[in-house]
């Protein structure tokens, strides 16, 4: 039994995202997280020590990253291996359920691969549905209709998101390239959210997120990055330029709903924790 304080971290700590972690990056129905919270939480890997976690997160000092890591193990939302391989506090974390031996059955090669920089981030397969809160729920006043731009290059796939949200009572617009986006963003009334692809046939979806956090009148619109960009590294640019969540392909069109609902902070997005 090992009774370490979950606070920050040493340089060689290495922490794995525990079940209700996983639960607050898997869930369309909104996090309460903050942006520092959710970037950590998706460089934990397993892998990756805290030294090489603190190289990863440009623009967060080595403080600032210790604080959060401390947050984040109070929360349970991840632990230390050397916690699980000693035995932990079952109490604490019952939650977790990982098999005996599991953690030190990490191959030398793949400590290896963390060694070496970013590759584990940029490994395929990682799915988030991540949709963060606002602070403060919105009042909905009688009549009015949420205005969605739906950017994304497939027709098929807009008329589909396009068919769910208006089902929910949104008005919907459809955008497939630089210029249709310029349009929507023109058109009365402005939108209230943006459902944004990465590739576009002329743009990519990450550097038009940064010009919108960059125009003054723009900057605040909540974005939500729904793209097949699904690596850790994919999602971690997306949160740092200032995306409110990240949904990666293939996803339920459900899904997707519900977390223009959460961003939005509507009626009917669960506050689950």
């Amino acid at each position: 039994m090992v009774n370490r304080p979950r606070t920050g971290a040493s340089d060689a700590d290495i922490f794995v995202v525990t079940s209700k972690g996983n639960r607050q990056l898997k869930s369309s129905s909104g996090t309460s997280l903050s942006k520092a919270e959710l970037e950590i939480l998706v460089l934990v890997d397993g892998v990756s020590t805290f030294a090489q976690t603190v190289g990863r997160a440009p623009g967060m000092s080595r403080d600032a990253i210790n604080e959060t890591i401390g947050k984040l193990r109070a929360a349970e939302l991840i632990v230390s291996i050397a916690e699980l391989d000693a035995g932990g506090d079952e109490s604490a974390f019952s939650t977790i359920s990982v098999p005996a031996g599991f953690f030190s059955s990490v191959t030398e090669s793949a400590k290896a691969q963390a060694e070496g920089g970013a590759s584990t981030l940029k490994k395929k397969g990682y799915y988030v549905r991540i949709a963060r809160r606002p602070d403060v729920q919105r009042e909905v006043k009688e009549g009015w209709q949420p205005t969605v731009l739906v950017v994304d290059d497939d027709p098929d796939l807009q008329k589909l998101i396009g068919m769910f949200l208006k089902l929910e009572g949104f008005q919907t617009r459809s955008a497939l390239k630089r210029d249709d986006i310029l349009a929507g963003l023109r058109q009365s009334p402005v939108p209230d959210l943006i459902l944004l692809d990465v590739q576009l046939p002329d743009a990519n979806g990450f550097e038009i997120l940064v010009k919108l956090r960059q125009h003054p009148v723009l900057k605040s619109m909540p974005v939500i990055m729904f793209t097949g960009e699904s690596t850790r590294e994919a999602v971690l640019k997306g949160l740092q330029a200032g995306a409110d969540g990240y949904v990666t392909k293939p996803f339920e069109a459900e899904a997707v709903v519900s977390a223009v609902k959460a961003v939005l902070g509507l009626a009917g997005a669960e506050k689950k924790k």
